[in-house]
């Protein structure tokens, strides 16, 4: 079996060391100490306050850039009350056909879902779920 990352966190030091070398003893290991990112995420620690936090902006920031959003106008609410989408808004003509077959919607759908599913971004889930019933036919 080979992983490729692992985590350890406890308000414990002592634990940490004993978990640490009951794995060691089971299983060839490097410890990397204290680290600052994991799947991609950057891992802030307020220590004085004895927080951890999960940030995701660089995979974000990476994700509008590949769908040129990041000029964007950034808000609150990711999927405002007077945004309606409906079946009877998608594409009727050959040439809106064509054009919508060419954005890549599906992955922009799924690249936000990543951010959702890690749960650093929980506040997609809504506008996520509304999306993702029109990836069958785009408009």
């Amino acid at each position: 079996m080979y992983v490729d990352d692992m985590l350890i966190a406890s308000k414990d030091k002592n634990e940490i060391a004993k978990l640490k070398a009951q794995l060691n003893s089971e299983f060839q290991m490097k410890d990397l100490d204290a680290e600052n990112k994991i799947l991609g995420m950057k891992i802030i620690r307020e220590r004085h306050a004895v927080k951890l936090y999960l940030s995701q902006k660089g995979y974000i920031t990476k994700v509008l850039r590949r769908f040129n959003m990041h000029n964007a106008k950034p808000v609150n609410t990711p999927l405002a009350v007077h945004f309606r989408l409906s079946s009877a808004i998608y594409p009727q003509s050959n040439k809106d056909v064509e054009y919508m077959s060419k954005v890549p919607y599906s992955r922009a759908v799924g690249s936000l879902m990543y951010t959702m599913v890690y749960c650093s971004r929980p506040n997609l889930a809504h506008a996520l779920s509304v999306v993702s019933r029109y990836m069958a036919n785009l408009g």
